[in-house]
């Protein structure tokens, strides 16, 4: 009985940090500090209890990859340094 107290404990623990991060995260994106960092810890807190929460962070992985091969493939043009 013990054991089973103590994981609702963590669980309830785990729920209330994931929500805290990402209401902090959600200021840090008006105000200084790692917004987006905040955010996604306190989702993968939240992704360990809620199936909505893991689906929303294969979303941004799947969707950061996508956006990361697209900048990767663009064309460089050499005649301004580099840049497109």
């Amino acid at each position: 009985m013990a054991l089973r107290t103590i994981e609702q404990v963590r669980r309830v623990f785990r729920i209330l940090a994931g929500f805290t991060l990402l209401a902090a995260g959600a200021v840090m994106l008006v105000t200084p500090g790692p917004g987006w960092l905040t955010i996604f810890g306190g989702l993968g807190l939240l992704a360990v209890e809620f199936v909505w929460a893991r689906r929303l962070m294969e979303r941004i992985k799947r969707e950061g990859g996508r956006m990361r091969d697209a900048v990767r493939r663009a064309p460089r043009d050499p005649r301004n340094g580099g840049a497109s």
